[in-house]
């Protein structure tokens, strides 16, 4: 590609209007996504005062939130994208409890997401759902890949193996160079075990039963994972096909009011691909970002520092004109 080339395509990538997709494409996303947590919403539901209740629901949203912090501040904030510092205990607890989300392993997890901001919505982009053609067909493949169906990819997954293309070492050398990161990565079987334990164990002690233990097991441990897969699993789907795009970014990124709130504030996506190195997303007084919130916290009680943030003059510089 030739020099004016590119220099094209960055000015329209730079347009306001780029990035736009079908309706089709972004409803059959939506429902794609919505429908089985309304069917968990109903079965909840049902089974209030029989397998479901207030204790179990606070096992359920909190196991949610550590697990959910892991990967929002842990593994994409503090280790993908190094938009704040911590103190080794601090990481570790957090590659711990990221490792709990059942997302893969650390190393695994941020290679992954650094090959995806470097070729976002482009054809080597490990789950871009704009790669699939704009027919029907195509326009499900995409949306199918993006939301899972790149987790059995063999040719998204290449950052999986060293020996076959060489990008897991040279996306995740500075991690890999961390001792305690191997270990928390080689031993990530053993986090995921204590993430359905710990919830088995309260269940247990809540209802002081057996049943209490497999119902702490099942709302804390599985449904827990389910939840959090999709959520995080709509982030590369929705996000890259539903909301607004109030800054220029060269792929397709949106933000997502909905997943602002589920995703812990990685749904603001847009501000995220704008900004990749900032570790506060939502960017605007109302966009809700709990995992920036968390990092603040941490930074007042020297749990954090160098937290990084975009400038107002930065942020008026990349910001669509239509916006």
């Amino acid at each position: 590609m030739t020099e004016q080339n590119l220099t094209q395509e960055v000015r329209e990538a730079d347009r306001p209007g780029h990035g736009h997709c079908p309706l089709s494409r972004r409803v059959i996303n939506l429902i794609a996504v919505l429908l089985p947590v309304a069917g968990l919403i109903v079965a909840i539901v049902l089974l209030w005062g029989v397998a479901f209740n207030w204790g179990l629901l606070a096992i359920l949203g909190g196991m949610y939130v550590i697990a959910g912090l892991g990967i929002t501040v842990g593994y994409h904030r503090l280790f993908t994208h190094r938009s704040f510092k911590a103190p080794r205990p601090v990481s570790i607890a957090l590659a711990i409890m990221g490792s709990m989300a059942v997302e893969g392993p650390v190393l695994q997890w941020v290679a992954t997401h650094r090959k995806h901001h470097q070729h976002s919505d482009k054809p080597d982009d490990p789950h871009s759902p704009h790669t699939h053609g704009n027919d029907l067909l195509g326009v499900l493949r995409g949306i199918w890949h993006a939301h899972m169906g790149w987790l059995f990819d063999s040719h998204a997954f290449d950052v999986r193996s060293e020996g076959r293309s060489g990008d897991f070492a040279r996306y995740t050398k500075d991690l890999a160079s961390e001792r305690w990161c191997r270990v928390i990565n080689a031993t990530f079987p053993l986090w995921v075990l204590l993430g359905l334990l710990i919830p088995a164990v309260l269940g247990g002690l809540l209802m002081m039963s057996w049943t209490g233990v497999l119902l702490g097991f099942l709302w804390g441990g599985l449904v827990r994972i389910l939840l959090l897969h999709h959520v995080t699993w709509s982030i590369n789907s929705v996000c890259h096909l539903w909301g607004t795009r109030p800054f220029r970014s060269h792929d397709h990124s949106r933000n997502n009011a909905i997943l602002g709130v589920l995703a812990l504030g990685e749904g603001w996506h847009n501000n995220h691909h704008a900004f990749p190195t900032s570790a506060r997303h939502g960017l605007r007084w109302w966009e809700f970002d709990l995992s920036y919130l968390v990092i603040r916290a941490m930074g007042m009680v020297g749990l954090a520092s160098e937290i990084r943030v975009p400038s107002g003059e930065r942020m008026q510089t990349k910001r669509q004109r239509s916006a």
